[in-house]
């Protein structure tokens, strides 16, 4: 199974992606991650992206695809794998095909832009340890305060209320037109994403079910 999966900042992609990745016995490829190891690696693309870095330059769609096609032609990837942040845009979806980079199905996880609002303004984090919480649905035993560490939970930039806008404005301005890519190829797959974590999982599974 070769999958992507689509959604806003907050929709649950990297919750189901870990659930999804457990279940097939597959790899999740970041592609910030596999970035980062090109680069400290010295690779033959990872010299080129960190060349476009050092002069504080976006690193261009066909240098980040060749460094997304090396990391999948490894063992682990044989089976199937996630890719994880990439594509974003349409010119880095028409590069993964142009190289030969094949893909089963994409899942978009679908959640309006309120619940995602109300989502993400609910979380907090430790600054200490990074423990993860949710004032409604993961909230910590005592109000504030880290059930591990003890240390004053905090709200991430990433989760602040204009924050979370501008990411949802970025996301249907570029992003969400991924939908209507795959579509096209007949990849697409949409699962309702408002629904409690097990149950998206259930139609997750559901709709990679033809593949599997």
């Amino acid at each position: 199974m070769r999958l992507i999966l689509l959604g806003a900042p907050g929709a649950g992609k990297g919750t189901q992606a870990e659930l999804v990745a457990r279940k097939l016995n597959i790899p999740t490829i970041s592609t910030g991650n596999i970035l980062r190891e090109a680069i400290k690696n010295r690779t033959e693309v990872g010299v080129i992206a960190k060349s476009f870095i050092d002069n504080g330059m976006l690193v261009p769609d066909d240098v980040v695809i060749g460094i997304v096609r090396d990391r999948l032609s490894r063992e682990d990837c044989q089976k199937g794998y996630i890719l994880d942040g990439v594509p974003r845009t349409i010119p880095q979806a028409q590069a993964l095909l142009d190289q030969g980079v094949q893909i089963d199905r994409v899942i978009s996880i679908e959640v309006a832009d309120e619940v995602i609002a109300r989502r993400m303004s609910g979380r907090r984090v430790c600054p200490v340890c990074g423990a993860p919480y949710h004032i409604v649905s993961n909230p910590p035993k005592i109000e504030g305060i880290c059930n591990a560490c003890g240390g004053t939970l905090v709200t991430r930039n990433d989760d602040k209320p204009e924050t979370v806008v501008e990411r949802l404005t970025v996301y249907h301005e570029r992003t969400e037109a991924l939908k209507g890519f795959y579509e096209k190829l007949g990849k697409l797959r949409l699962v309702e994403g408002n629904q409690p974590i097990e149950d998206v999982n259930r139609d997750v599974m559901a709709a990679l079910g033809e593949e599997i």
